[in-house]
């Protein structure tokens, strides 16, 4: 029976793969990428030259028994994404189940996670907080988000984390500052990275300052 490993890539700079995570890669039969070509460039830079396969959201359920099947043929094969950790806001989490089902070992290779990286430098508590993810997109999806959000806030002393396309930052900032105007306001980008930034503020001024402006990179959120 072949083990799965979830590793850890980096979410910007490349020297942030561990020792254990290139020997990880370089010793697997397969490694399954979100995105082959972004993967590539990191696989290349650690002299990485292993089979690389598409899985993301839009194959990962016709994949899965292909996978499983290889898995208990005796084959090893590394689960990575785009960027961090996987299955948090990607894909996986239904390939890890069924390797749970099967008895087929599933093992974790930490690294690199923009939720663990944005909290310890925001400035905000952390010994208490909560990962929501990506805002829906729709209405009634998004107000039951955010009363979720309102509540644990208010429930507890927790520090809110959620993940959003700069595409959409402003128009969710203007939503966060109708419903939590001050609370305590923290956006980190391009973590890890040369233009790496951190924002401070209530939410509303926070909102106020960026409107109109057009952030690029990778964005979290954290409110507390």
């Amino acid at each position: 029976m072949g083990k799965l490993y979830l590793v850890s890539t980096p979410i910007g700079n490349l020297e942030d793969l561990s020792i254990r995570a290139i020997n990880t890669l370089k010793n697997v039969d397969l490694i399954l990428a979100e995105d082959t070509r972004r993967s590539s460039i990191l696989l290349k830079h650690y002299s990485v030259n292993k089979l690389l396969s598409s899985f993301h959201e839009h194959n990962e359920e016709k994949k899965q028994n292909e996978i499983i099947e290889k898995l208990k043929q005796g084959q090893n094969i590394a689960l990575i994404s785009d960027a961090g950790t996987p299955t948090l806001s990607d894909p996986g989490y239904k390939l890890i189940r069924e390797c749970v089902k099967e008895n087929i070992k599933v093992i974790s290779i930490p690294g690199a996670s923009a939720v663990i990286t944005a909290l310890a430098s925001s400035g905000l508590p952390t010994d208490s907080f909560s990962f929501f993810g990506y805002a829906p997109k729709k209405g009634g999806k998004k107000r039951l988000f955010y009363e979720k959000m309102h509540k644990s806030l208010d429930g507890i002393t927790s520090t809110v984390i959620l993940f959003e396309s700069p595409y959409r930052l402003e128009k969710t900032l203007q939503e966060l500052a109708s419903i939590f105007p001050e609370k305590n306001l923290v956006i980190a980008r391009e973590l890890t990275k040369a233009h790496e930034e951190i924002i401070r503020g209530k939410v509303a001024f926070v909102a106020k300052i960026l409107k109109g402006k057009k952030l690029k990179g990778e964005i979290t959120i954290l409110i507390n």
